[in-house]
C-alpha cells in the first residue's frame, strides 16, 4: 500500500493495524494536509448491510466535537476500497509510554480527567466506545501542553438502552448480537458474557 492512491489521498507509511483494519499515514492531495487512512477490512464492502451500519455509525462518530477526541473527516471509497479519513495525531500511544512503576499520581490525574471528558462527551451523543485501553489513546505535546486524544472508535455501537437503541435503524458498528468483540483485560464483565451494554461498560474500562 505504500506509495500508492486511494483517489486522492497518497498513503506514505503504515500506522498500525487492528481487528476493525489499518490505519496508515496519508497525503490529502486536495488541502495539502496529512491524515491517517484506516482501511476496512474486505469483508465489510462486501456485506452491504454491515457497510450500511459502518457508515451510519461513522455519521454518528463523526458528529463528535471535543478536543479530547480524534476528529473523523469522512467515509469514502477509492477502487472498491472503503476507508475512513482522520486527524492525524502525531505523538505515541499511551501503553507505549507507562513506565514500569505506573504513571506518576499527578501525570495520571491529568490524563484521567482528559479521558472522563471525551468519554462523557460520547456518552452525551448516546455513543458507547467499548474498546477503551491504552493503546487507543494517543498522547502528543502542543507547545507545553500535554495533548490527550482517544481514538478508534472501531467497536464502538449506539448505547443500547437509548431512544437510538430501540429505533428500528440502530446503528451496530460492525458488530453482530452475540458476538463478544474488544480487549479482554479492560472489558466489563457484561462484555465478556456478551450482554447488552451501557455507558457503564466505558466507566470499568476507564
Amino acid at each position: 500500500m505504500i506509495g500508492s492512491r486511494l483517489g486522492p489521498y497518497e498513503i506514505t507509511s503504515k500506522l498500525g493495524e487492528g481487528g476493525m483494519g489499518e490505519v496508515f499515514r496519508a497525503r490529502d492531495s486536495r488541502l495539502q494536509r496529512d491524515v491517517a487512512l484506516k482501511i476496512l477490512p474486505a469483508e465489510v464492502g462486501a456485506d452491504p448491510e454491515r457497510l450500511e451500519r459502518f457508515r451510519r455509525e461513522a455519521q454518528a462518530v463523526a458528529a463528535l466535537n471535543h478536543p479530547n477526541i480524534v476528529t473523523l473527516h469522512s467515509f469514502e471509497e477509492a477502487a472498491g476500497v472503503f476507508f475512513l479519513t482522520m486527524e492525524l495525531v502525531e505523538g505515541s500511544s499511551l501503553d507505549a509510554l507507562i513506565p514500569s512503576g505506573g504513571i506518576p499520581l499527578e501525570a495520571w490525574l491529568e490524563i484521567g480527567a482528559a479521558l472522563a471528558d471525551a468519554v462523557a462527551a460520547a456518552h452525551a451523543k448516546g455513543i458507547v466506545h467499548r474498546d477503551l485501553k491504552p493503546a487507543n489513546i494517543m498522547m502528543g505535546e502542543i507547545g507545553e501542553r500535554r495533548q490527550v486524544k482517544v481514538l478508534d472508535f472501531g467497536l464502538a455501537r449506539m448505547a443500547e438502552t437509548g431512544q437510538e437503541a430501540t429505533a428500528p435503524n440502530a446503528p451496530t458498528l460492525l458488530t453482530r448480537e452475540g458476538v463478544v468483540m474488544g480487549t479482554l483485560p479492560y472489558m466489563s464483565p457484561e462484555q465478556v458474557r456478551g450482554a447488552p451494554l451501557d455507558e457503564r461498560t466505558d466507566l470499568f474500562s476507564l
